[in-house]
């Protein structure tokens, strides 16, 4: 913990008796404890006039397949243009994979990149690059965009400032999105990994698995998380003397809030949405958990990121980007799934007003190979692969760069990792520039080398 921060005397075991008594009464831990702020050392510079007040995070773990989405290659040779067709959008000269027909139908909302590059094909490299700003040195760990918003736009609110759906698992798992920022800058997952569901609601009657952990229904394992939640706070209390609130669970204070405040747990019960809100979405997890995004930043969280996995495509991708099982009559792969919950997603924020502050962000750890593999696939390719943005005040109805004719290099107007970190920095109203300082007093630019894309701002 940086010497700056605001410290706390030590807990007593019957402080935390109190919290529970005062939780009855609808006070908090915060409201216990009074106001806090903490101070990283950061040299803040002039900040950007902020477009966004939230930020959703699609991210495709495993990394998309660029020349089968956003970048269709419909003149290259069949092993490069692959099984999939190129179909026209809303704006003219436009044209993405068949893959995704409402994405076609709402071109106009969004802004494509198609010139990303990266030198980091591996997935855990790739994913720090992306969602830092930064290289990975063994020497730092850099925080992720999301933790650094988190920071600078800390939600004061009962709910977290940055949740993750169904969890933050990304690039092989071993990426911490707080860096060298203290812990409280992780993400609040929502699946803590204990339960298999198809939708975040559901019941799992064959294990005997309980609902979301968030989930206000009395199952079985609602029964024995309180079991284990008493434990760990007989367990906390009796060394409380030794820690302050942060260094005894980072989380702990966000699970509190969240345990005992009906209007957080409100927002997670998707079943108070209407029949034909859910059914935009689709029954898919992809389209839940981008319903149950929507429904966060509707309630004041500044960043969801909401978590897609199985992009690894390295063979059947017919099946796998397309159909989603053998035989299917109507196609439920990892793109019709997406292209339906992102245009639902769309639809909701336009229509609640949200969607010209709430800046939407589709992306992977890299591309895939130009050339299909030999077991109906594509490898990695960090060369060059596209990133969709929409709303947050951008520009839609654009390109921004190009790959050449194959897919297998930028063509012209390269964009880089940190320029897409930079961006989101800027959109958010957080100036680039604003300096962080290490745990070894180094200072740190968020921005990188990154470049603001002024394309997306018209």
């Amino acid at each position: 913990m940086n010497g700056n921060a605001t410290r706390h005397a030590p807990l007593l075991r019957r402080d935390f008796l109190r919290i529970g008594y005062l939780a009855s009464l609808g006070i908090g831990w915060r409201e216990y404890f009074g106001p806090r702020r903490w101070v990283l050392g950061g040299e803040v510079a002039s900040a950007f006039e902020r477009r966004a007040d939230a930020c959703i995070l699609v991210w495709l773990d495993g990394g998309p397949s660029h020349v089968d989405s956003w970048d269709p290659k419909p003149r290259a040779p069949l092993e490069v243009r692959g099984p999939f067709a190129a179909i026209s959008t809303s704006v003219p000269g436009v044209g993405v994979s068949e893959l995704l027909p409402q994405f076609a139908k709402q071109m106009k909302r969004w802004s494509i990149l198609r010139s990303v590059a990266s030198p980091l094909g591996e997935h855990n490299l790739g994913t720090h690059y992306m969602l830092s700003g930064f290289k990975p040195t063994p020497a730092l760990d850099y925080p992720s965009f999301s933790a650094v918003v988190d920071q600078h736009r800390r939600h004061e609110g009962e709910l977290p400032s940055h949740i993750a759906v169904p969890h933050h698992r990304v690039g092989g798992g071993r990426f911490a999105a707080r860096g060298f920022l203290p812990a409280r800058f992780s993400p609040f997952e929502v699946d803590n990994g204990n339960a298999r569901r198809d939708s975040l609601n559901a019941e799992t009657p064959e294990s005997g698995d309980g609902a979301m952990t968030l989930y206000p229904g009395l199952t079985s394992a609602r029964l024995e998380q309180r079991r284990r939640y008493l434990h760990q706070l007989e367990v906390m209390s009796e060394s409380a003397q030794r820690h302050t609130p942060e260094e005894i669970h980072p989380g702990f204070e966000q699970a509190f809030r969240l345990m005992t405040s009906a209007t957080a747990r409100a927002a997670f019960d998707l079943e108070s949405e209407s029949a034909e809100t859910l059914g935009r979405y689709g029954s898919r997890e992809i389209g839940r958990n981008l319903l149950l995004a929507r429904r966060l930043v509707e309630r004041g969280v500044p960043l969801v990121t909401v978590n897609n996995v199985g992009w690894d495509t390295h063979n059947n991708m017919v099946t796998r980007l397309k159909e989603g099982y053998t035989g299917a009559k109507v196609p439920v792969g990892l793109f019709p799934s997406l292209d339906q919950g992102l245009s639902a997603l769309v639809t909701d924020l336009i229509e609640r007003d949200l969607f010209d502050r709430t800046l939407v962000v589709v992306m992977g750890e890299f591309g895939r190979t130009p050339k299909i593999n030999t077991l109906g696939g594509r490898d990695h390719w960090p060369r060059v692969f596209s990133v969709a943005m929409a709303g947050g005040g951008t520009l839609g109805g654009q390109v921004i760069g190009a790959s050449d004719a194959m897919g297998e290099s930028p063509l012209e107007r390269p964009i880089s990792p940190p320029d897409i970190t930079a961006t989101i920095y800027a959109l958010m109203g957080i100036d680039p520039a604003t300096v962080l300082h290490s745990p070894d007093g180094r200072p740190i630019k968020i921005g990188g080398a990154g470049q603001v894309i002024r394309e997306l701002y018209g």
